[in-house]
């Protein structure tokens, strides 16, 4: 047998493979790569859009929230989509940004369980496989419209199933857990079947050997970011959308509800930010069945 010397390296503390840096603190993006994104010009056809596109996407892995944020752009590669705009430039220049500060992933152990945590929102869904508390591999879906009308069981579900199926080749042939916050499918392998839905997606984890653990919404921040990055930058469209009109309506009727004005001093539930009354991220309208019927988004 014969070592070809310029394509081996003995005594380093780091080598280069396939794009990857793999080192004892564990596997990073290659810095040249990196590098060539940063410079990356802005895109003026789906060719090259499709080029940036297929280097980032070899290191989505890396990415938190990497479907959702790079959603504006896969949408411009649909037949006569192609059309600039500031939407997919802040997309473009926030997906850079995010492969510059890529963190550095852990290397699995395969003698160590492995844990999967999932978490599904309005108009995505998350995962993380981690070791130990450090994590493997990020996974996020922006949801089509379709899936976005589906319940909170069954996003929650698909996002279990997904997660699952994207890390098979560490989780098969081996025990690990699934961490989710929603209850209910704590006791998924009790369940029976009952809807069509289930039918779909259970049999997908057959073959697999794995625990689900409830783990509450604020103790699973990891998984619940990347499934709701995209929510928020929708209640952020959807609020821009609402008539200055409509929107001194909704205040006014603060000052008609008794109860909404005891909230004006600091309360656990309740934000105000800019002059806007807010609970857990939405807009609060007093009561008012009127107005509230006007806020109505059929």
């Amino acid at each position: 047998m014969f070592a070809k010397m310029s394509k081996c390296s003995f005594g380093v503390s780091e080598v280069e493979y396939l794009g990857h840096v793999i080192s004892a603190q564990g596997v990073a993006t290659d810095p040249a790569k990196v590098a060539a994104i940063k410079e990356w010009p802005v895109p003026t056809s789906v060719k090259q859009l499709r080029g940036f596109l297929g280097l980032t996407g070899y290191y989505r892995r890396f990415v938190k929230n990497y479907g959702q944020i790079s959603k504006p752009l896969t949408d411009l590669l649909k037949k006569n989509a192609f059309g600039w705009s500031n939407t997919a430039q802040r997309a473009f220049e926030q997906l850079k940004e995010a492969m510059i500060s890529a963190p550095v992933l852990a290397l699995p152990n395969f003698s160590k369980p492995f844990v999967v945590e999932t978490n599904a929102s309005g108009n995505g869904i998350g995962a993380v496989l981690m070791q130990e508390g450090h994590p493997i591999a990020y996974f996020s879906k922006a949801l089509s419209f379709k899936h976005q009308g589906f319940s909170a069981y069954e996003k929650e579900l698909m996002a279990l199933v997904l997660a699952v199926e994207k890390r098979r080749p560490y989780l098969l042939g081996r025990h690990f857990i699934i961490k989710t916050d929603h209850f209910s499918l704590k006791f998924l392998l009790g369940q029976k079947i009952t809807t069509v839905f289930q039918s779909k997606w259970l049999p997908k984890l057959m073959g697999y050997d794995y625990e689900i653990q409830f783990r509450q919404g604020k103790e699973n921040k990891a998984a619940d970011g990347l499934s709701r990055l995209f929510s928020a930058q929708l209640l952020t469209i959807a609020l821009s959308t609402i008539s200055s009109t409509l929107l001194d309506s909704i205040k006014a009727s603060w000052t008609q509800d008794p109860y909404l004005q005891s909230l004006i001093q600091p309360h656990p539930h309740y934000t105000w930010q800019q002059g806007i009354l807010y609970r857990k991220g939405k807009v609060m309208v007093g009561n008012d069945p009127t107005l509230k019927h006007a806020t109505i988004v059929p």
